[in-house]
Order: C-alpha cells, then sequence, then structure tokens
C-alpha cells in the first residue's frame, strides 16, 4: 500500500556518491526528508581522503557538495557507524528508502608470495596514512630508508603515488599534507622510482593530464624506453583519442635530460612474488616474454583496485567485492550508489551521473514503497543510546578551524580527529 507520509530516504556514506544521490533527491522529491550518515566526522569521503593532498583542483568540489549539506536537507549524521550503532534492518525500519553508497575500501591483494613482508603496502592504505585518514595511524612503510621503490598499477592511483614521492618539499607546500607526512616524504632519499604494470602503454589507464603532470616535477623525470612503446595503436579498445595522447606523451620521456629521481616504467611485467627475509629487498618479475627478472626494492605500492565490505543485512558479491544490484536497486526499499554498486572505476562526475539517475529511480519507485515501521526519528533515538553524533554544524566548526590555523600557503591543516 502506498505511503501517505513524506518520504523519508537514508543514505549510508557522505562521499560524492551518497551526496550526489542526495541532491538528486531533492529535486525529485522535494518533500522528502534525507539524511546521509557517514562512520567519520567529516563528509565528502574520496575527495578528502582518497584525492591526492597536491590536487587541491580537485577537492574543489567540496565547496559545492558543502553547500548541498549546509541547507539542513538532506541532512548529515556523521561519526556513526553501519553495524555497530545501527543496524541496516533498523534503517530500514525508519525509512522508505536505504541507499548505501558505502564506497571501496579494501585494497585488493595480488596473491603472490611475500605480499605481507613489510615494506609492500596497498595503496588505500598509504593514502590513508598521508590524506591524514582516521584510520591512518603512523606510516606503513619507512620512507627514510627509501632509495629506489616500485608502484605496481597503471592507472592515475599509481601516477599520484609516484607523484608524491617524487616531489620537492616546495612543490607540496601548496598541498593539505599535515606535518607528519609533510616531514616523512621530505626525508625520503628516493632516487628511483619504477612503475610497474603488466600491460603495455596502450592500455594503460592512465587520463593523459595526470600522465603528463609527471613531466612537469622539479627534481624528476619519468624515463621510458623507446623499444617499449608500439609505433600505434592498433586494435586496442578504450577511448582512442585518450590512448593516442597517452602515448605521445610517453614519447615525450624518452632521451630526457637527467635529473636526481627518475621515475621509470616498466610495461609488460607482472609480480609474481616478493622476495627479502625480514623486509621486502627485491620484486620477482615475469614478463611477457615469459622469462623472470628481480627488480632490488626497498618500497612496494600496490594500486591495483579496491574492494567493498560485505553489510550484514544486504547481499554480497565477494567475488567483485560489490553489493550486487539491477541499475542500483537491490531489493524493493534498498538501493546502492557509487563503487559500492559498480566498482572501484569512474571518476567524480561518474558519481555524480550515477546518483542523479539513481535518485530518479528511487523517486519513481517510492509511491509504491510501505510507510515505515517506525517514525521516530533515529536522530534522537542515537543520541539517547550515547553515540556522539556529528552534525553539519559540528563539521562546519572544525572545517573553519583547519582553515584558520593553516601553515601559510597551504589550504588547511587537515586533523584526524574532531575538533570541538
Amino acid at each position: 500500500m502506498p505511503s501517505e507520509i513524506a518520504p523519508r530516504i537514508a543514505i549510508v556514506g557522505a562521499g560524492p556518491a551518497g551526496l550526489y544521490c542526495a541532491d538528486g533527491l531533492s529535486r525529485n522529491l522535494p518533500e522528502a526528508r534525507i539524511d546521509v550518515f557517514d562512520r567519520l566526522f567529516a563528509p565528502f569521503g574520496l575527495v578528502r581522503y582518497g584525492v591526492a593532498p597536491d590536487h587541491q583542483g580537485t577537492k574543489a568540489v567540496t565547496r559545492l557538495l558543502d553547500r548541498l549539506i549546509a541547507k539542513g536537507n538532506p541532512r548529515f549524521l556523521g561519526q556513526v557507524t553501519l553495524g555497530r550503532d545501527v543496524a541496516l534492518d533498523e534503517l530500514r525500519r525508519h525509512y522508505h528508502a536505504v541507499v548505501l553508497a558505502t564506497g571501496c575500501a579494501v585494497d585488493r591483494r595480488l596473491g603472490v608470495p611475500g605480499e605481507d613482508l613489510p615494506g609492500v603496502i596497498g595503496s588505500g592504505a598509504f593514502s590513508r596514512w598521508y590524506n591524514s585518514h582516521p584510520d591512518g595511524g603512523t606510516c606503513p612503510a619507512e620512507l627514510g630508508a627509501v632509495r629506489r621503490a616500485a608502484v605496481i598499477g597503471n592507472g592515475n592511483v599509481a601516477i599520484d603515488v609516484a607523484r608524491l614521492l617524487a616531489k620537492s618539499s616546495a612543490e607540496m607546500a601548496a598541498s593539505d599534507l599535515t606535518e607528519g607526512p609533510r616531514a616523512a616524504f621530505a626525508a625520503c632519499p628516493v632516487e628511483e622510482i619504477v612503475v610497474v604494470g603488466r600491460r603495455g602503454p596502450v592500455e594503460a589507464n592512465f587520463t593523459t593530464a595526470e600522465l603528463a603532470e609527471l613531466g612537469r616535477l622539479a627534481r624528476a623525470m619519468p624515463v621510458v624506453e623507446a623499444d617499449d612503446l608500439p609505433t600505434e595503436i592498433g586494435e586496442a579498445g578504450g577511448d582512442r583519442r585518450t590512448k593516442e595522447a597517452n602515448l605521445a606523451t610517453l614519447r615525450g620521456f624518452v632521451d630526457v635530460p637527467v635529473k636526481p629521481v627518475r621515475i621509470r616504467f616498466l610495461f609488460h611485467r607482472a609480480p609474481i612474488a616478493f622476495e627479502g627475509s625480514s623486509h621486502l629487498s627485491a620484486i620477482r618479475l615475469r614478463r611477457a616474454d615469459g622469462g623472470e627478472e628481480s627488480l632490488p626494492v626497498d618500497l612496494a605500492v600496490t594500486c591495483i583496485g579496491y574492494r567493498g565490505e560485505a553489510i550484514d543485512g544486504a547481499p554480497f558479491d565477494a567475488e567483485r567485492g560489490i553489493v550486487p544490484n539491477v541499475e542500483g536497486r537491490v531489493a524493493p526499499g534498498l538501493y546502492v550508489a557509487g563503487w559500492a554498486a559498480r566498482g572501484p572505476s569512474g571518476v567524480i562526475p561518474t558519481n555524480r551521473t550515477d546518483g542523479m539517475s539513481l535518485a530518479g529511480r528511487i523517486a519513481a519507485d517510492i509511491a509504491a514503497l510501505p510507510a515505515p515501521a517506525d517514525d521516530g526519528d533515529l536522530f534522537d533515538r542515537l543520541r539517547e543510546r550515547g553515540v556522539a553524533v556529528v552534525t553539519y554544524d559540528d563539521w562546519h566548526r572544525h572545517d573553519l578551524a583547519e582553515i584558520a590555523t593553516a601553515p601559510q600557503g597551504a589550504p588547511r591543516r587537515k586533523s584526524p580527529v574532531l575538533l570541538r
């Protein structure tokens, strides 16, 4: 029986996927009450904690997202953990519809021997540290002893990691790195960064802008062997224009002037083992011709993607690491958005398109969904249980404090804990 009360919708996850979906819902269902929950005290998800700290232009989208939640609908309810502070079943009793926008936070593994050696880390763990994520903790590697690092992967995350390792302290001054990561990168004596990819340069998933940025670094220069580059693209799938631009950019890295730090590209190599006794000392690589070689390194950062985690009460595709769905629909009244729906692919505008589209589908479904079994305000229930719910006003005060205490030239002094 259709509901007779105003629609109530919960979104779990205050990253771009969740907030863009909320924006679409507020447009399609202006009478709806929308609550956006997040386990962290800060909104914006991967924009705050995943985008590289020196890419402040990309992070500027937070201003738009902040204006959205400043209106009060959607209402931001931070520091609420699904499965600990509130169960999915309880959310479904309080709302007509629940949207899971929990992302993919777990590093995928290569599944090769030695992957647990000290000195081998996933890009997710590495970025949580340098982005001052509340779960980031201390540096997962001893950067002060790294002279040669391997970055495994041929996507933009691999480029981010290589660039951050290669940049000078002066180049990082305008980033939002906090004191600990800033000092650790400055003390890293790296001389060579090797970007290892199992496929070739045409199949790589770099965007041209990210790739070209490596050629403008102050103390580092990317290096590519001419023999590794094809003369033409051939029949490779994907965006042909981007592949042509990438190949042209890579050709510009052949026979370049020497700088103190080299960023060397190794294509058609797949890691088959990490070697070392108490610490990583080398990576065993298999070439496309079937041969093997050993690459001595002090650090390896794997940038091979991420997967989601199972949520109690929701189906889960363990192989793909997502919530199985059909165009975002999981079950009547239950939806999924963003990476949790499709896996870790696409960029921020992709999440905007997907979030807006899902909002339209929810708006089309809402009249047929039953009214919530519990019409109480879950915010009040959580506070009664002693859950320290963070409101938008709490976040706004924290945001202003980070900006006010920023070092000269930096946009903010990011804190991993709420400043009350």
